[in-house]
C-alpha cells in the first residue's frame, strides 16, 4: 500500500464511520482490506482505492464494515450491568412508577450480545414486571445487525461472559449453535444507525449505553456526539461509557455519578458554564 493510497482511506474512513487512524496503522488496514479487495476480484489496495474513487458505494459500505471492529461478549467488563440491576433500575422504577415503561438505547450494539444482556437484565429484574421496556439498538454495520436479529450464537460466543443459568434459560440449541428464545429477541428493536449524523429522531432515552466505541474517535468527534447525546437523554437518565472511556476533559455536558465507575448524567450547572442554546432549550422543554 503506498502512503497516498493510506492517507486516502484514513480520510474516506473517517468521514464514513468517525474511525480515526493514527499514521503507524497501515498493517491493520492491509491485513482487513487485502482479503476483501480479493473477494471482490481485485489485484490489491491501490484497485481498491480506484473502485472506491470511481464511485463504488457496495464497496464502500463492505471496507466500512471490514474495518469496523465488532469485538463483543455478553455481560461484558461485568460492572455496567451490576450498576443497572442495583442502582439504575431500582432508581427509574420509583422514578417512572407513574408511567410504566423505559426506553433504553445501545448505541454501538454490534452482533447483539450488549441489548440481549439488557433484556436478560430487564427479565431478571422483577419490579419491572408488567412494564413496557423499550430496548433500541443500533450499529453502523447492517452486516451485524442482522446477525443480532437472528440471536443466534456458537458455543464460543455464548462461553464469552453468559452465565451457564441464563443459557439453559433462555437460549435454545440448535445443532452445534444458539438461539435466543423469541421473547428476549422481541425486546429488542434494531436500526442502522451512524454516530456521525443526528440521531434526534430516536427520541428521548432514560438509559444510553453508548460503550466501547468514542475510543476510535477523535476529540472534536466526541465533543459532538456527547452534545447530541445529552440532548437525547432524559433529565434524571444515566449514560454508561466503556472502561476505558470518559467524559473528562471532552465534555461538560455530563458528569460523573460519585462511586459509580463508567455511569455519567446530565450536568445540570452546564446552563451556567457554556451550554449551547438548542441544548439549553430541549433541557427547558423537559
Amino acid at each position: 500500500m503506498t502512503p497516498l493510497d493510506y492517507e486516502f482511506l484514513r480520510k474516506f474512513l473517517k468521514e464514513r464511520s468517525g474511525l480515526d487512524l493514527s499514521a503507524d496503522k497501515q498493517y491493520l488496514v492491509e491485513s482487513r482490506l487485502i482479503p476483501l479487495a480479493r473477494k471482490s476480484g481485485l489485484p490489491g489496495i491501490a484497485e481498491l482505492v480506484a473502485k472506491i474513487k470511481s464511485g463504488a458505494e457496495a464497496l464502500m459500505s463492505e471496507v466500512v464494515e471490514a474495518m469496523t471492529t465488532n469485538e463483543t461478549f455478553f455481560f461484558r467488563d461485568k460492572i455496567p450491568f451490576d450498576h443497572l440491576r442495583e442502582t439504575i433500575f431500582p432508581a427509574l422504577v420509583q422514578a417512572r412508577a407513574g408511567r410504566r415503561s423505559l426506553r433504553i438505547w445501545c448505541a454501538a450494539s454490534s452482533t447483539g450480545q450488549e441489548p440481549y444482556s439488557i433484556a436478560m437484565c430487564v427479565k431478571q429484574f422483577t419490579g419491572l414486571s408488567g412494564w413496557r421496556v423499550e430496548i433500541v439498538a443500533t450499529d453502523l454495520s447492517q452486516e451485524v445487525l442482522e446477525k443480532s436479529k437472528a440471536g443466534i450464537y456458537s458455543q464460543f460466543e455464548v462461553q464469552r461472559g453468559l452465565p451457564i443459568q441464563m443459557l439453559v434459560k433462555h437460549f435454545t440449541q440448535i445443532g452445534e449453535l444458539w438461539q435466543l428464545n423469541a421473547d428476549i429477541r422481541g425486546m429488542v428493536q434494531h436500526r442502522q444507525l451512524n454516530l456521525l449524523q443526528d440521531f434526534s429522531h430516536l427520541g428521548t432515552f432514560d438509559v444510553i449505553f453508548c460503550r466501547n466505541v468514542l475510543i476510535y474517535f477523535d476529540q472534536d468527534t466526541k465533543v459532538g456526539i456527547f452534545d447530541r447525546l445529552a440532548r437525547l437523554l432524559d433529565t434524571d437518565g444515566v449514560l454508561l461509557l466503556g472502561a476505558a472511556e470518559s467524559v473528562v476533559g471532552i465534555t461538560d455536558a455530563f458528569k460523573p455519578y460519585p462511586e459509580k465507575r463508567g455511569l455519567y448524567r446530565l450536568n445540570a450547572d452546564r446552563g451556567r458554564s457554556g451550554m449551547t442554546p438548542t441544548l439549553k432549550a430541549v433541557a427547558s422543554a423537559r
